[in-house]
């Protein structure tokens, strides 16, 4: 870390009585989270004209289309509440969603909240931190497939970044890491607060790199379409544990964010076909008091020994800047699962009822496109595949056809990031 102190305004400014305000807007379909967020310890840390729920407090049902249809209606009371703090920023850079894609109101006014930044703010990124559904347990939420995949959609067209939050490896790391039996809602938050305050440390105490979000971005996304970021965070903790964490090395750290362990997506498992999948890039926030020779040494130690598995087309990317942001190959597994979820759905013809409702599938139900998650690769010239030795199977699998017919995170934040130069 560099010397250049807490930089608070990059997410928050101060208020008359010197205390400080959270640059965030909290959105909602129905009042019951909000409400409790209001009546908590809370209530006076965020801006309440930044507040927006819906008048008539139904909510989307779990549906995307409902809440994709009722984005449109309110899309300008939110983006008015959008434009102000923009305009009160002194260098806008950014934007953070935090959101479900299982759901009604975080994938489906997500996703049209998603659109309408890219349109309105096309030069400023966008980064979300998106929770996926556990997929080892059958879902309250039967259309799940559905919004899932529309919202996958919007993600891959209108996001610069995604931070997967996979539900079934934040409950497998409290079972299996932590040793808790029924972890809670609070438990597992916690895990995903953890790894959004470390992911942004270098924004908030500048050092000598990495100081803004594009920076941070640069070097993971080497392709526009390939930004879907896994993390892995160590040591792992909760509130009774804290006390029994025990000194370790820059080299312990940095080995134990690879193994899989300690990897916040589920698609990341010991399997021969994930032993053949590679990096992309990672990079890894060392935080505490490190000597940069350590660093040095240990990034020496892991090439040595042959640690890291990085793909054949790119640079191999390792900086250091312990939490760790990597965009992996494996994670397409997690996409199968989805779509997978999606076709028996579909097949079946299920539920579709819900979504005719609503104008946008009243009459066409069905939309053929190829290649969601990375078209652009596929367009790519197959000189400078052969060249690279692109094997497109070790990212997604390039044959998914898909029909994008079509843990919902209640509260969603846009934060706005303040670079300074």
């Amino acid at each position: 870390m560099g010397d250049g102190g807490d930089r608070k305004d990059v997410f928050f400014y101060q208020a008359d009585d010197q205390h400080y305000i959270p640059r965030a807007l909290l959105m909602d379909l129905e009042p019951r989270v909000i409400n409790g967020i209001q009546n908590s310890e809370y209530r006076n840390l965020y801006n309440h004209e930044n507040i927006f729920v819906s008048d008539h407090g139904g909510g989307a049902g779990n549906n995307w289309a409902s809440g994709y249809h009722q984005g449109e209606q309110v899309v300008d009371d939110i983006m008015d509440m959008v434009d102000r703090e923009a305009d009160g920023s002194d260098s806008l850079e950014g934007f953070v969603l935090c959101h479900s894609i299982a759901g009604g109101t975080g994938s489906g006014m997500g996703s049209y909240l998603l659109e309408t930044l890219n349109d309105r703010y096309s030069k400023k990124l966008v980064q979300t931190y998106s929770v996926f559904p556990n997929q080892m347990e059958t879902s309250d939420v039967v259309v799940q497939p559905y919004n899932s995949l529309l919202t996958l959609k919007r993600l891959t067209l209108n996001a610069d970044c995604v931070v997967v939050l996979d539900n079934t490896a934040l409950n497998r790391i409290a079972v299996e890491r932590l040793h808790l039996t029924n972890p809670t809602f609070a438990q597992t938050n916690s895990l995903v607060s953890t790894v959004m305050s470390a992911s942004t440390t270098t924004l908030r105490y500048p050092g000598y790199m990495n100081n803004d979000l594009v920076g941070l971005l640069a070097s993971l996304i080497p392709t526009p379409r390939c930004h879907f970021l896994m993390t892995g965070y160590t040591p792992l903790t909760v509130e009774r544990q804290v006390n029994m964490i025990r000194k370790t090395t820059v080299l312990d750290v940095m080995r134990r964010l690879l193994q899989t362990k300690n990897i916040m997506v589920s698609s990341y498992a010991r399997t021969k076909e994930a032993s053949q999948a590679k990096y992309i890039s990672i990079l890894n926030i060392i935080q505490g008091d490190v000597d940069p020779t350590q660093v040095h040494e240990s990034l020496q130690r892991i090439r040595e020994r042959k640690l890291v598995n990085f793909i054949e087309w790119g640079p191999a990317s390792i900086q250091v800047s312990g939490l760790m942001l990597a965009n992996h190959t494996s994670i397409r597994h997690l996409f199968s699962k989805c779509l997978g979820q999606y076709e028996k759905l579909r097949k079946k013809q299920a539920f579709l009822d819900n979504y005719r409702k609503f104008p946008m599938f009243a009459e066409r139900l069905i939309i053929h496109q190829q290649g969601f998650i990375c078209s652009d690769i596929e367009t790519m010239d197959k000189r400078v595949r052969k060249k690279h030795h692109l094997h497109l199977t070790e990212y997604c699998n390039h044959d998914i056809r898909y029909e994008p017919f079509l843990c919902r995170v209640l509260v969603f934040s846009v934060i706005f990031f303040r670079h300074h130069v």
